[in-house]
Order: C-alpha cells, then sequence, then structure tokens
C-alpha cells in the first residue's frame, strides 16, 4: 500500500473573529493530498502526528480563507472549528466543484480531532491506495483480515475501484437507456404532431392542390411540395432540440464544473438527420393524398 487515510466528514461552524462560515469538516491524515490529488497553496498540510495525540491544526479550503481572511494571510491564526480553537498551517489551491461538492468549501483536520467534535466512535471511510498494478483480490483480502481481527467482526464493506467503476457503469447504462426511452417516445410524439398538421394543412389547401393541378402542375410535384413542407417542419424542431439541449449542457458545465458535458458533432448530424427522416415518414401519407386529388373536385372544395 501506498497510503492510507482514515476519513471522518460532518458539518460545523468555523470562526475566526466575528466572521464565521458553516462549512464541511473533513478529519484526515497527512496522506490525503497524494491520495486525493490535492495540492497545498500557501503553508502545509496536517503533519504525521501520532493519531492518538494529534495536534490541534487546521487547514483551510480556498472558500473558507477567502470567507474568513479575504486577502490577509492565515497562517499562524487560530479559528474556532466545532466550537474548539484550531492553529491555521496551510490553504488548499481550489478545486471547484466535483459532482455538485465544493471541494473548496471544506476545511481539513486531524481524524481523532474530528472524530472529538462530532461526537464518533467510527470512522466514515478508509481510503487506501495501491500500485497500479497489485494484485487487488490479494489486498482486499489481506485487508479484511486485518480489520475482523482489529474489530472482532466484519462490521464493515470493502469497495474497490474496479467495483465502484462497475456501479457508476451500471448508473450510465441505465441513464443511457431512460434517455433513449424518452428519445423514442418524443420521436413518436413529434411524427405524430407532423402527421397531424400535414393532414389539416391537406384539407384546407385542397382548393389550392386543384388550382395547381389545373394549371399543369404534376402529381410528383405536389408530393415533393407537401413532403418538402414536412421536412422542414421536423427539421426546423430537430434544430430548436439541438439548441435547447446545447443551451442545457452549458447550464450543466457552469453548475458542475467537474461535469464533463460536451456535443459531439457525429451525434448531432445524426440527431438531424434523424429528425428529417421522422419528418419524411410522417408526411408521406398526407403528401400523396394532396398528389392524388382530383382536379376538378378539389376546385369545387371551395
Amino acid at each position: 500500500m501506498l497510503g492510507v487515510v482514515p476519513v471522518m466528514q460532518g458539518n460545523a461552524e468555523v470562526e475566526f473573529g466575528r466572521r464565521g462560515r458553516r462549512t464541511t469538516v473533513i478529519g484526515a491524515s497527512h496522506d490525503a493530498p497524494v491520495i486525493w490529488k490535492l495540492k497545498v497553496a500557501v503553508g502545509r498540510f496536517l503533519p504525521a502526528d501520532d493519531p492518538g495525540a494529534a495536534r490541534a491544526f487546521v487547514v483551510l479550503g480556498a472558500k473558507v480563507k477567502k470567507e474568513l481572511f479575504g486577502t490577509s494571510n492565515p497562517l499562524g491564526s487560530r479559528v474556532r472549528v466545532g466550537g474548539e480553537s484550531f492553529r491555521v498551517i496551510g490553504v488548499m489551491e481550489s478545486k471547484g466543484q466535483f459532482l455538485g461538492f465544493d471541494l473548496d468549501d471544506a476545511v481539513y483536520i486531524p481524524t481523532s480531532r474530528a472524530l472529538e467534535t462530532f461526537n464518533r466512535e467510527g470512522l466514515m471511510e478508509v481510503d487506501v491506495l495501491y500500485a497500479e498494478h497489485a494484485d487487488v483480490e490479494r489486498l482486499q483480502a489481506r485487508i479484511k483480515e486485518r480489520l475482523i481481527v482489529r474489530h472482532g467482526r466484519e462490521d464493515f464493506t470493502i469497495v474497490t475501484q474496479e467495483q465502484m467503476l462497475d456501479v457508476l457503469g451500471y448508473v450510465l447504462e441505465v441513464l443511457t437507456f431512460a434517455v433513449a426511452a424518452l428519445g423514442s417516445i418524443s420521436l413518436l410524439v413529434g411524427g405524430i404532431g407532423i402527421l397531424t398538421i400535414m393532414i389539416i394543412a391537406v384539407n384546407e389547401r385542397t382548393s389550392e392542390v386543384g388550382l395547381l393541378r389545373a394549371l399543369g402542375a404534376k402529381r410528383t410535384q405536389v408530393l415533393v411540395l407537401f413532403l418538402g413542407e414536412a421536412v422542414t417542419l421536423s427539421g426546423l424542431g430537430g434544430v430548436l432540440g439541438l439548441a435547447a439541449g446545447f443551451g442545457i449542457a452549458q447550464l450543466l458545465k457552469l453548475l458542475v464544473p467537474a461535469l464533463p458535458v460536451q456535443m459531439t458533432w457525429p451525434f448531432v448530424l445524426f440527431s438531424l438527420a434523424l429528425a428529417i427522416l421522422i419528418g419524411v415518414v410522417a408526411g408521406i401519407m398526407p403528401a400523396r393524398r394532396a398528389a392524388a386529388l382530383d382536379p376538378v373536385e378539389a376546385l369545387r372544395a371551395e
């Protein structure tokens, strides 16, 4: 193993002078920056103290530092976390949000101090960093054996990175299926809408069709005319849908910067082509009906 971080997390008031902010308090060890890929902007992270006698040090997130100290240097100052006094020894670099959690709106204190602050006897989790080519199953078995010996029973759950990725993949598959189902329903409703509009258009413009046929227009020309209208309707709907999707994607990117949101052009073009195809399928019957109208009967319809 390359590193171990015992984690305890809660929410508490962090105060400096007359300024205060309720924020996330994370109990961690000195290995946290390595395992969580964090960087310290000013000062240093928590030292490798004896877990049973950890000093009252705190490292501030970028947003907490700005709220409490502004542009002043906080190193060496004392802040109150959950009513207890801690000395500031570092400030983390800004990391932004990750899946809705603001990593900058947090403070880090030793795990044992966090357990005391939140009056807890057990940890929330233990994060373990292991080598890339390590035997995960063997490592998992050794960790399980060691914890059972220490706890006297199996009162924990071990989740590997591979299992977490499998769960994430399953969730994404479910979301993809749900989006596909909603998209299919939307296409069906859109197709029915175009079909209805075109039938109404043919009924209302029967006399115009008769006039066109009387002036020498061929059935193929009438067919192309109404089919073109159906394709235009569906194409315009597709463009508006893509514009709405692009707007929602940009909004998600603003709300959750860490979420990988982007529009791929091949899929954009495929969506537009599919919308046009729906227009052709939905418009073919009304267009053929218009082309089949008898010119004399169509003129009498007025």
